[in-house]
């Protein structure tokens, strides 16, 4: 997937300009696809020019104009095209795991721990913000669809995705007799 698609998908759900891109994507797309400010800039840019956005100015009162960008109909052809072309199996990498497995050969095992117990924290402070978004966009699952549907379902995977993390940490250091701190369970 190139960035592209995922801005795609963003300004199909609601125009907007660059700024509200980026805060958009640290809400929601973010969770599951990165990119830096300049880099959405620079991409919207190279969408505009290939047809795929158009934007227009828009006055702000106290401030410069700035520019809202939309999808054109080259663009929804696109993400059309994009939706429907197979994915290709994504390869799991992490180094983490690689650090895990060779965890007998370090100095000091108690070094790889630590890095597992730092990235425990990290799974479940996500875990945590996850599940509290669940909570508090999507009270009642039971009734959505469209949309909100697939909205609930990615932020579902992300929440899933978190637990296998925080679980098979956990038991990793508890094999290791260190005691696990992640209060997943609080929140």
């Amino acid at each position: 997937m190139a960035l592209e698609h995922a801005l795609l998908v963003s300004l199909s759900e609601r125009a907007a300009a660059g700024i509200d891109l980026t805060r958009r994507f640290d809400a929601s797309i973010g969770l599951f696809w990165q990119a830096s400010h300049q880099q959405i800039y620079r991409v919207l840019k190279r969408m505009e020019g290939d047809g795929w956005v158009a934007s227009v100015s828009v006055p702000q009162a106290g401030g410069p104009d700035k520019l809202v960008y939309d999808v054109t109909d080259a663009g929804r052809a696109e993400l059309r095209r994009w939706l429907a072309a197979p994915t290709p199996s994504m390869a799991q990498r992490s180094e983490l795991a690689v650090k895990m497995r060779g965890a007998s050969w370090a100095a000091d095992r108690a070094d790889v721990l630590t890095n597992v117990q730092h990235a425990l924290a990290d799974h479940a402070t996500r875990l945590r913000h996850y599940r509290r978004m669940c909570a508090r966009d999507y009270p009642d699952p039971t009734k959505l669809d469209g949309v909100d549907l697939d909205h609930y379902l990615v932020l579902r995977g992300g929440v899933r995705l978190e637990e296998y993390w925080v679980a098979w940490l956990t038991e990793y250091l508890t094999a290791h007799g260190a005691a696990p701190t992640h209060p997943t369970d609080q929140e």
